[in-house]
């Protein structure tokens, strides 16, 4: 059976003001009127039942978590006692999945993502979920055909063409590139070898985990005690204690780069991993100056400009171009958007000089 596993850990620096720490970027609104947590729970709801989904966040945000889907089961709600990175969080699920379904297949996905339209969503996850079924060792991953040359995003070179279900095309994968300078970029897009890694995945659990025994070994032991004590009276002893001695380590690095088979599926939908405030631009109109606009807002001889706000806080400008300014509640941002990407530098300086409360 399919079960699925909603990553809810991260911070989400890059949109501070509104992201803070008590109030990460899964948590916001960015676009319409649904949180980008419950956005990921929606995108899954026609393909498992609410019992076979899971949510792994940070033990602060287990209560919000709650009250931003009150649908799904309590106990289905999984606080990690400090951030580890994607590998201990993936490999707590599957273990967590194993104990009551070991044959399970598992879809595993950031809360943070926006994808559209949910249908070609489904569609491809049906498909990766098969091809799970017919490769039993493989790990499957989505792979997004890119329109640009970022230097922000992972590429994947895929290899030969294994076939095509529901008008869906499967790849092998050879191997995986970090994020490039801008001349390998330009050269990874223009040979139409690549993919971006999205870091969305599908896998029978028993295939995740024996790759995590064959590299991860303390990795692998460790979500094993943890998922072993989870139904007695020393759970939170053993996560914690489980948990901090963990690395801190992507499932990329862990596993994907060297697992003995790899796949990815040509993803058919549009997919955004919101990873700074020009994203808005992607998923809001503009106005006739070429302006974002989501603020109580008036301005003059103002252009190409991101303006965010709080309701009822009037923002206004004169005279100027390329901006991104957001404004929530205690804190204002204003930043060339040449710079915006500096915008987790900036709070690394507000921690250094003893801001801490605006973060």
């Amino acid at each position: 059976m399919l079960h699925a596993t909603i990553l809810a850990g991260g911070g989400g620096t890059r949109f501070w003001p509104r992201s803070r720490q008590q109030r990460p970027k899964q948590f916001l609104i960015l676009s319409g009127e649904r949180t980008l947590l419950q956005q990921a729970l929606d995108r899954i709801e026609g393909l498992l039942p609410i019992e076979r989904t899971w949510v792994i966040t940070g033990q602060m945000y287990q209560a919000e978590t709650r009250r931003q889907l009150p649908q799904l089961p309590i106990a289905h709600i999984i606080g990690e006692p400090c951030g580890r990175d994607t590998a201990p969080c993936i490999g707590l699920g599957a273990a967590l999945i194993a104990r009551h379904d070991p044959s399970a297949v598992m879809l595993a996905m950031p809360a943070d993502h926006v994808i559209e339209p949910v249908r070609e969503f489904e569609r491809a996850a049906q498909v990766a979920a098969l091809m799970a079924e017919e490769h039993p060792d493989a790990l499957i991953t989505f792979g997004i055909a890119p329109t640009f040359p970022s230097t922000g995003y992972g590429y994947i070179h895929r290899g030969a063409e294994i076939g095509q279900r529901q008008g869906v095309s499967m790849f092998r994968v050879q191997r995986f590139e970090e994020k490039p300078a801008i001349d390998r970029a330009e050269r990874f897009v223009a040979s139409g070898e690549y993919f971006w890694n999205s870091g969305i995945f599908v896998w029978r659990v028993a295939a995740v985990l024996e790759e995590l025994r064959r590299q991860q070994p303390h990795l692998h032991d460790a979500v094993r005690r943890i998922a072993d004590a989870w139904d007695t009276p020393r759970r939170d002893e053993v996560l914690c204690h489980e948990y901090e001695m963990l690395p801190k380590i992507s499932i990329d690095y862990a596993v994907m780069e060297h697992a003995r088979e790899v796949l990815v599926v040509k993803a058919p939908y549009r997919w955004d991993d919101v990873g700074s405030w020009l994203a808005l631009e992607r998923m809001n109109p503009q106005d006739a100056e070429h302006n974002t606009i989501l603020a109580t807002y008036c301005g003059l001889e103002t252009n190409h400009c991101i303006i965010v706000g709080d309701a009822g806080k009037l923002i206004t400008t004169i005279g100027v171009s390329n901006l991104v300014i957001v404004q929530d509640g205690d804190a204002t941002l204003i930043a060339d958007r040449r710079d915006e990407g500096a915008v987790k530098q900036l709070v690394d300086l507000l921690k250094k000089k003893g801001l801490e409360k605006y973060l």
